[in-house]
C-alpha cells in the first residue's frame, strides 16, 4: 500500500514506506493549495506602496499572525527566514550579541543540533558543553551552573532532539536560569507542529519543512524586551531581524500547513506514538539491537535504533531497496564521514544506527511492512560478514 507521501524512486520499487518525516516532512495538502493561490498575489515587493505590493504585504502580516497564533506568540515577534539554520543563526547569535559587554561564550547541551554548535563556535568566544544522560537529557540545574560561569552570553537547550526523540525540560532549565541574567535559546525546528512549544526562552527557531511547509522557510522567534541585536549585516525589508527579499507565498503555505498540523496535533501524535511503540518493541527483539532515547518523553513519530555488527549505510541501503526511507544518525551518513556527536554524547552505539520518522499520513501497513523487513535485511548484513 502506498500513502500520499509515497513516490516511485528511479531505478527501484515505489516508496512503499518513506519514513524520513524527520528530515523533511511531505508537504501538507494544505501548504500545496495555499501556495498556488498565493503565488498569484504575493509576488510583489511588500515594502512598496503600490497595490500589489499592498496585498503582498497583507499576505505576509497574515501568515506571521497565524504563525503567532498556532505557537502562542506575539505576532510582532515572528520573523520569516530563509530556513530553520537562518534562524537558528539569527538567534542563538543575535541573544550573544545583545549580551557583549557581558561576555561572548555560548553554554549549550551535549545534543544540540549541528546547527546550534556551528552558530556557537562561528564567532570569538568559549563553547561549554553540557553532558546529558543516557536517554539524552540535559540536566537544568547543570545548564544553570555553567551559565554562571564569568563571560557567559547565552544558553542553547534544543526543545527535543532530532535524532532520537527525547524532550527536554525547557522550562525547569529557564527556571534555573531566572536571576542569572543568561538569556536562553531554544531550537524548536523538531518539536513544532508535533508538541506545544515550551516556554522559558528569550529566542527559538523553528523550520516549515519538518512540519510539512515548503522548505526555504524558517521561523525566528523573539521574545519582546529580550535583550537581541542582529549579528549580520542589516538591510531596509520588512523585518529588521532578517534580511533579502521574503518569499511571501511560501511563508503563506508555511502557516497554512502549521495550522493543519496543529489543529490535527493531538490525533494524529496519539496514532504515532502507538505506532513507533510499536517499532520499539519490534526493533529491541532484534538480537544485538539497542533502541535509544526516552521511551515515554519524547516526539510522538520518531525512533532511533542500533545494531551490533551492521554498517548503518547498509542498513539504510537495504530498507531502500525494500521500499523504505530511514536516515542513520551514524557515522554512516555519507555526508560527515564523523559518528553522530548525539549518539557519542549520550553514550549509546553510533554505528549501526537508523531513524524512523512518521509522517502524518504513514499507515499501519506501511509500519507493518517495515517490521517484516527489518530483521531479515539485520540478517542479511550481518550473514555477508559472516556473523
Amino acid at each position: 500500500m502506498t500513502s500520499a507521501s509515497g513516490t516511485a524512486a528511479p531505478g527501484g520499487p515505489a516508496t512503499r514506506g518513506y519514513l524520513d518525516a524527520a528530515s523533511s516532512e511531505p508537504l501538507h495538502p494544505a501548504a500545496r493549495e495555499t501556495l498556488l493561490a498565493a503565488l498569484d498575489q504575493g509576488y510583489a515587493d511588500p515594502r512598496r506602496r503600490h497595490r500589489s505590493a499592498r496585498s503582498a504585504r497583507l499576505l505576509l502580516d497574515n501568515a506571521r499572525e497565524v504563525v503567532a497564533d498556532c505557537l502562542g506568540v506575539r505576532p510582532d515577534e515572528v520573523t520569516f527566514t530563509s530556513s530553520g539554520t537562518d534562524a537558528v543563526h539569527r538567534g542563538l547569535l543575535g541573544l550573544r550579541a545583545g549580551r557583549a559587554r557581558h561576555g561572548d561564550a555560548v553554554v549549550h547541551s551535549a545534543v544540540e543540533h549541528s546547527a546550534v554548535v556551528h552558530a556557537a563556535a562561528w564567532a570569538p568566544g568559549d563553547r561549554v558543553t553540557v553532558e546529558v544522560d543516557r536517554s539524552g537529557r540535559v540536566s537544568p540545574a547543570a545548564v544553570a551552573q555553567a551559565a554562571t560561569a564569568p563571560g557567559v552570553a547565552v544558553a542553547a537547550v534544543q526543545a527535543a532532539n532530532h535524532e532520537v526523540g527525547t524532550v527536554q525540560p525547557v522550562g525547569e532549565v529557564a527556571a534555573a536560569l531566572a536571576g542569572t541574567g543568561v538569556p536562553l535559546f531554544v531550537d524548536a525546528c523538531a518539536a513544532v507542529g508535533r508538541l506545544p512549544l515550551p516556554h522559558g526562552w528569550d529566542a527559538a527557531a523553528a523550520s516549515a519543512h519538518k512540519w510539512g511547509g515548503p522548505a526555504g522557510v524558517g521561523v525566528l522567534l523573539v521574545r519582546k524586551g529580550a535583550r537581541w541585536r542582529n549579528p549580520f549585516p542589516g538591510d531596509d525589508r520588512v523585518d529588521e531581524r532578517t534580511t533579502g527579499f521574503e518569499n511571501v507565498p511560501a511563508a503563506l503555505a508555511a502557516a497554512a500547513a502549521l495550522q493543519a498540523v496543529v489543529a490535527e496535533r493531538e490525533g494524529v501524535g496519539r496514532r504515532q506514538a502507538a505506532l513507533v511503540d510499536r517499532i520499539r518493541a519490534a526493533a529491541a527483539a532484534v538480537p544485538d539491537t539497542e533502541v535509544v532515547g526516552d521511551p515515554v518523553d519524547r516526539l510522538p513519530h520518531l525512533v532511533t535504533f542500533s545494531c551490533l555488527y551492521v554498517d548503518g549505510e547498509a542498513l539504510v541501503d537495504g530498507l531502500d531497496r525494500r521500499g523504505f526511507g530511514v536516515a542513520s544518525g551514524s557515522a554512516c551518513t555519507a555526508s560527515t564521514l564523523e559518528p553522530s556527536h548525539v549518539l557519542a554524547a549520550m553514550g549509546v552505539l553510533t554505528h549501526g544506527n537508523v531513524r524512523v520518522s512518521l509522517t502524518w499520513d504513514t499507515t499501519e501497513a506501511e509500519v507493518a511492512g517495515f517490521l517484516a523487513a527489518l530483521p531479515e535485511v539485520v540478517a542479511d548484513i550481518r550473514a555477508e560478514v559472516g556473523l
